[in-house]
């Protein structure tokens, strides 16, 4: 497997500087360690209230994962191979701003926390996450308000087991898989499971024949049922860390503002959700051997 992630060069973590946003903002962090990419931290202040003070920190944050040594200097953070940007915007439409500043600063994938009434400024809810992936096409990590995901802001440790991969005939899920095994890779997560679930009779499962990932192994799940309720019930039941899911097209990650199979497994996911849209070139980076 190739360690190539240099298609990954932009990271956009939103944030509203809430307890969710911090959780994603690790997710956000550690991504942008492993493909040693561009981080920009975006606020949206419609009030004009927000200081740069307000964001995460970031030497803080590495200096407790133990990346940097106490008290280090701003010029240590771009040894890590990573850059940095904070972007405070003035605007009062959220969504808006953000596809503002990704129509001109465009980003591989965004990390954004899911929640309705967390945050001191209360913008990053489901209602603006969920426009901005579909809107913008990127690979989106969606990290639901109330779970820990798989890294850890106290320490950057990772935990990642158990990884669910809902397939269907359309959109493939080859994109999905190539996700997964190249985040597991590039984690360097030991052992755990893939788990293939397919919502129909056995005998109608796609056919998939994915790569050899060394510790883990794939599990192919049939079930019937509705097909939402089966993805929650089976992430409930493997105690799955991760949902990953490949989405409709290169127009976004929700295909309409409603009703898509995506966006309501991500409204009740119990654990951080990965989209890949099918179209989407990063899925080229992910590729394994």
């Amino acid at each position: 497997m190739t360690d190539d992630l240099s298609i990954v060069d932009s990271i956009l973590h939103p944030s509203d500087f809430s307890e969710a946003s911090e959780v994603a903002f690790a997710h956000a962090l550690k991504a942008a360690l492993i493909a040693r990419s561009r981080l920009t931290l975006l606020h949206v202040s419609p009030d004009m209230t927000a200081e740069w003070s307000d964001f995460p920190g970031v030497r803080q944050t590495l200096e407790r994962w133990g990346l940097l040594p106490p008290n280090s200097p701003r010029s240590a953070v771009p040894k890590l191979g990573i850059d940095v940007d904070k972007v405070i915007a003035h605007e009062h439409n959220p969504v808006s701003s953000v596809l503002r500043y990704l129509a001109t600063h465009p980003a591989d994938l965004i990390v954004l926390a899911t929640h309705q009434h967390e945050g001191r400024t209360h913008w990053l809810h489901r209602s603006v996450a969920e426009p901005v992936a579909r809107k913008s096409g990127q690979a989106t990590l969606f990290v639901p308000h109330g779970t820990r995901g798989f890294v850890s802001l106290r320490d950057g440790s990772v935990s990642l087991k158990n990884i669910l991969i809902p397939v269907a005939p359309t959109p493939r899920a080859w994109p999905a898989v190539e996700a997964a095994a190249r985040l597991v890779h590039r984690l360097s997560c030991p052992t755990g499971t893939f788990n293939l679930l397919y919502v129909g009779a056995v005998g109608d499962m796609p056919a998939s024949s994915p790569s050899p990932v060394p510790g883990w192994r794939w599990n192919k799940i049939s079930r019937d049922g509705d097909v939402v309720e089966t993805i929650l019930d089976t992430a409930g039941s493997t105690s799955a860390d991760l949902i990953v899911m490949t989405t409709d097209g290169r127009n976004g990650f929700l295909d309409a503002l409603r009703g898509s199979h995506s966006e309501r497994v991500l409204r009740r996911s119990p654990c951080p959700l990965l989209g890949i849209p099918a179209q989407a070139f990063v899925s080229e980076a992910l590729r394994p051997e």
